[in-house]
């Protein structure tokens, strides 16, 4: 993405030049020490299985999958790494262990960086966010985002996207990735179960998805929820300041207004980024409990008193 979203003095033109350098080896040092928590946890899951222990396993390596969102989020950005086919790949990856195929997935959240906060043009407010006790439950569980997942699969497998923020030139690309997907998928199954490999699917993948997506949902509704509906990117977009754990599974996307400002600096720079905007941030959270506390009284607040919105 070539646009700027945030005022040009705030960073120079050669500051915001060294700060947009990509990398191999930082992203690739990133995705080993992701891989290496993902095999950890989950070997602590398969030794765990049906003890007691997989009650405290599942959820950490669940949440360690699940985020396997930040590597695609940044590899469809072409910031993870400095090779394109680096990105392409791990993107690939990344997007069918959590059923969001990175070509529309591109478009998707493209759409969102141009149209943040814009009820009718942010494909992330259709649907709109909850705003009951009931649609927040809902939301954070994941099911919708699994019923929609698979929905918007066969839709476009079968030609019947029509989302309009997939361009005519992007239509082939989605309709061939959703039909490779889901061929995919049912080889899967087909191997599991001609080799016996239920356990090992349901253990490894199945359940720790399903657990690890209400971290996921949390995660994504701190970025924007109760921020202001204006297009300045200081304004509508949270920075969440959180332990170095997170920042590290998340690759560093806590810092969230500074990504949407520029979004062309990669995630190892964006603390860098974070010390020149801080300044002018509008939005910022002491750390993910307390933004997800005030998300949720928000929603739980009566009908007469609105929500508070981000306004500085």
């Amino acid at each position: 993405m070539e646009e700027r979203f945030a005022p040009r003095d705030l960073v120079d033109d050669d500051a915001l030049r060294l700060l947009s350098r990509r990398s191999d080896a930082r992203g690739l040092a990133r995705l080993a020490g992701h891989a290496a928590v993902l095999i950890a946890t989950g070997a602590a899951v398969w030794i765990a299985r049906g003890t007691f222990w997989s009650i405290a396993a599942v959820p950490l390596y669940g949440g360690a999958l699940i985020f396997l969102f930040a590597p695609l989020h940044e590899t469809i950005h072409r910031t993870a790494f400095g090779s394109r086919w680096l990105n392409e790949t791990v993107a690939q990856f990344a997007g069918f262990v959590l059923v969001l195929p990175p070509d529309w997935f591109q478009a998707f959240h493209f759409a969102h960086h141009r149209w943040t906060q814009d009820p009718a043009r942010d494909p992330e407010l259709d649907p709109p966010r909850p705003a009951t006790r009931r649609a927040w439950l809902r939301h954070v569980s994941g099911i919708p985002y699994w019923i929609a997942a698979f929905r918007g699969l066969f839709d476009r497998a079968w030609g019947r996207g029509g989302e309009p923020f997939v361009g005519p030139r992007d239509e082939t690309a989605v309709r061939g990735e959703a039909r490779r997907f889901l061929a995919q998928y049912a080889a899967i199954v087909v191997a599991a179960a001609v080799f016996d490999g239920w356990a090992a699917l349901f253990w490894l993948w199945l359940l720790p998805v399903l657990v690890g997506q209400p971290l996921l949902r949390l995660y994504l509704l701190a970025e924007h929820a109760g921020c202001a509906a204006v297009p300045d990117m200081l304004r509508n977009t949270r920075t969440t300041l959180t332990t170095a754990p997170v920042r590290f599974v998340a690759w560093n996307m806590p810092y969230h207004a500074e990504h949407h400002a520029f979004p062309g600096v990669p995630f190892h720079a964006l603390p860098r980024l974070h010390d020149r905007l801080a300044p002018h941030l509008a939005v910022v959270a002491p750390g993910y409990v307390a933004t997800t506390i005030e998300i949720y009284q928000g929603v739980a607040a009566p009908r007469s008193q609105p929500a508070h919105t981000g306004d500085p």
